[in-house]
């Protein structure tokens, strides 16, 4: 039989680098201050609080003897490898970010990490924030820098209308509103 068909034991142990090795886009990656600050903090509290526990639950587990049937030791070690791969990803991604800071020539007008208040034809009104790619939430009205939302809105001006291209069809849209308010809500009409 070939070794194309035979699966070698490995202990277990599991391809960690999957996300720690995905492509990276090209170009450079644009980032809020608040959505830096929170990868940071998630980083840090990976670091210094959840591995350092896990860590010393790990070894607590190891200590009870035989490791082939300590669910918790099984279950403490893929906990472990989830949370360094965790950090192998924040710490990479975190060094290619360029953090983008609003300036005052920008008051007014639609860039990265603005709020923008937009109304259809329909009179339907919207407030988006356009962010960097680790920043996307739907929730909160964050909307990546690269959707046809964002693309159509940058560069405009309050009262500037402009076509979006959407699945359904195009729709025009008016600015009624900008404002590089670092809040996570939208700021309030």
């Amino acid at each position: 039989m070939s070794k194309a068909f035979t699966k070698e034991p490995d202990g277990g142990e599991e391809d960690d680098d999957v996300e720690a090795e995905a492509p990276r886009p090209k170009g450079p990656q644009y980032i809020t201050r608040a959505g830096y600050d929170r990868l940071r903090v998630e980083l840090d509290k990976l670091w210094h609080g959840e591995r350092p526990k896990v860590t010393a639950d790990v070894q607590a587990a190891a200590a009870q003897g035989d490791r082939s049937e300590n669910a918790e030791y099984i279950y403490g070690k893929k906990r472990l490898r989830e949370i360094d791969r965790r950090i192998r990803f924040l710490s990479k991604r975190l060094e290619i970010l360029t953090v983008v800071e609003p300036t005052k020539e920008q008051a007014g007008k639609v860039y990265f990490g603005a709020w923008v208040t937009i109304e259809d034809e329909d009179g339907v009104t919207a407030t988006y924030r356009i962010v960097g790619a680790d920043e996307i939430d739907l929730t909160k009205r964050h909307i990546s820098v690269a959707s046809p939302v964002a693309k159509a809105l940058l560069g405009k001006r309050i009262g500037d209308t402009t076509t979006v291209l959407r699945p359904k069809g195009p729709v025009e849209v008016t600015v009624l509103d900008v404002t590089y308010e670092a809040e996570s809500s939208p700021p309030a009409p």
